[in-house]
């Protein structure tokens, strides 16, 4: 028979009651046992070994002057956006690049509902 020792003991209490299995190693995985629920929702939904991924589009970078264009704002006003922080974009060098989907967030966020006024 072994004797006890402090970390027997200490695994012996840390285990999961319902498999006995210390928490600090992982349960065994057995021959014809389902895997897990994958990252992509469910059981067994792990792309297929070899299976090419699309690869997502880099985005597509905006400049101050497209971006007033867009706005139709002055470049002042996007300045003011940018340095306030309310409008995130990433700065190169000395100049702005604010990314396509950035400005599409930030004027979805402003729209403003006018409630229709009934006739009669």
């Amino acid at each position: 028979m072994t004797r006890p020792t402090p970390a027997r003991d200490r695994a012996a209490r840390e285990a999961d009651p319902s498999t006995g299995v210390p928490a600090s190693r992982p349960a065994a995985r057995h021959i014809g046992q389902r895997p897990p629920s994958g990252p992509y929702g469910q059981p067994g939904s792990y792309p297929m070994a070899g299976t090419p991924r699309p690869k997502p589009e880099p985005p597509t970078f905006l400049t101050v002057n497209e971006i007033a264009a867009m706005m139709r704002v002055s470049k002042m006003t996007v300045y003011r956006l940018l340095h306030d922080g309310t409008l995130a974009s990433v700065r190169i060098g000395r100049s702005f690049r604010v990314t396509e989907r950035n400005v599409r967030d930030y004027l979805g966020l402003d729209v403003v509902e006018i409630p229709l006024q009934a006739e009669g």
